[in-house]
């Protein structure tokens, strides 16, 4: 039997544990809206070509982008359940690029270029086609901006009134927050 959205809602909250109460609002008072919102979830989770840890280092600067704690911890743990090494997600989240590997800092740079409209993203972006080709500029772009979309809908919906301590592996990061 399949999940209705208000269990599936709530099985997610409890894994991740994660506030889900914006979702829930855009459930009541409009589960059209929802059920298109919730259709990002594939989205999200897009990845045919670019490795785990570039993919998460756009995802986890999409995020920080626009939020000061929660959605950037569930990305984290997301990034953890998917493989990506614990120090490279310190690494991106403390904009520390010389921790980080040649895959962690491909992502990074190319998310950084992008939202912050640098000089450099023709030249990232052909990095990236040369590393691991076509598909993985759009792998990172997908994640980069979904990563975004989350924390804004939440804030725009005025649920986003709480910050919180992103953590790795239950060690608290203080995080950089270098987008312009």
């Amino acid at each position: 039997m399949q999940q209705s959205p208000e269990e599936a809602l709530q099985v997610f909250a409890t894994y991740y544990d994660y506030d889900v109460s914006f979702m829930q609002h855009m459930l009541e008072v409009s589960p059209a809206a929802f059920e298109k919102f919730a259709a990002l979830t594939a989205l999200s989770q897009h990845c045919e070509a670019a490795p785990v840890s570039a993919s998460f280092a756009a995802k986890l600067f999409g995020a920080l982008t626009e939020d000061c704690g929660p959605c950037v911890q569930l990305v984290v743990r997301m990034a953890r359940e998917a493989g990506m090494p614990a120090d490279q997600i310190a690494a991106v989240l403390t904009a520390d690029e010389e921790a980080m590997s040649k895959e962690t800092a491909l992502g990074y740079r190319f998310a950084t270029s992008v939202i912050n409209r640098s000089d450099e993203q023709d030249l990232v972006r052909a990095a990236v086609v040369a590393a691991w080709g076509e598909k993985a500029v759009i792998d990172l772009t997908l994640g980069m901006q979904i990563g975004r979309v989350y924390p804004m809908v939440k804030t725009a919906l005025g649920y986003a009134k709480t910050c919180q301590r992103v953590e790795v592996e239950g060690q608290p990061v203080d995080v950089v927050h270098k987008a312009a």
